[in-house]
């Protein structure tokens, strides 16, 4: 056997390795865009970056109207095993603008936003397949400014839910409690939601997702319960590549009236 069957041999060897690894890659799972969560987890050794490009809110109220927008608000999920992901988001400027409905005066704010660190262990399916459930624990770092950041830390868990009926239509589910900062930055309070959906794809790049939520929150300064509707469209080109829109809109007094958002997913 010569040097170069030897080397042919090495390179068979190699590419029989690698094949199973290759075969074992999950489908691109990105948390954007909608409102629930998925349960799945990412690959082993694989990150996911996952960034809001512009989001922009609507909320009008009897008195003021406010604009904010948030312009690269990040998360990164970062497969620690094959069950469990590390995770850091942040959000590195918002600009907020409040007009006075009785006198016209304008308030500007643009600052960053805070820092948020969780895991996520995947309970059941960590790639999501069939019926996965997965526990997200997280904690919110006040390192943003007055307006766009909470002043208080938080923290808060989930308990994402997806059930795939089929090979195009998959339900999702979460619920959510968190300690959730007050309003007044002096302590924090019980906040409580849950959100679902169906996801549904339109071919082999295009997904489709309606959602709802409702969220309570028990801040001292005034309870409120929101209701919210959610559409929001997927486009994954490559393996690797996510790019999605999306947008809420508020259904009842307590809920903002409008956002829109638009984004990238990218799996390195």
């Amino acid at each position: 056997m010569g040097p170069a069957d030897v080397k042919r041999q090495a390179a068979v060897l190699l590419a029989l390795m690698a094949s199973p690894a290759l075969a074992q890659q999950r489908d691109l799972c990105p948390e954007r865009p909608g409102l629930d969560t998925p349960a799945c987890i990412v690959d082993r050794g694989r990150v996911m970056v996952e960034t809001g490009v512009v989001d922009w809110t609507l909320d009008r109220q009897p008195d003021n109207r406010a604009d904010t927008i948030l312009l690269g608000d990040t998360l990164v999920r970062v497969g620690v095993t094959d069950v469990l992901e590390a995770r850091i988001g942040w959000t590195p400027y918002g600009h907020e603008r409040i007009r006075d409905r009785q006198t016209g005066a304008i308030d500007r704010a643009g600052q960053t936003g805070d820092v948020s660190l969780g895991v996520k262990a995947s309970l059941l399916h960590p790639d999501g397949s069939g019926f996965a459930v997965a526990a997200l624990p997280f904690v919110t770092v006040p390192t943003g400014g007055s307006r766009i950041g909470e002043g208080v830390v938080g923290a808060g868990f989930l308990l994402p839910v997806t059930y795939e009926l089929s090979d195009t239509i998959q339900l999702d589910a979460t619920p959510e409690i968190d300690a959730q900062p007050d309003e007044g930055r002096l302590g924090r309070h019980l906040r409580y939601s849950t959100a679902g959906g169906a996801t549904f794809k339109l071919g082999q790049t295009v997904s489709l997702a309606a959602e709802g939520q409702v969220i309570r929150d028990d801040d001292p300064d005034g309870r409120t319960t929101q209701a919210l509707a959610a559409l929001s469209i997927g486009w994954q080109p490559r393996d690797d590549w996510q790019f999605d829109v999306f947008g809420i809109a508020g259904l009842n007094h307590d809920a903002p009236d409008l956002e829109l958002s638009a984004g990238i997913s990218r799996r390195f």
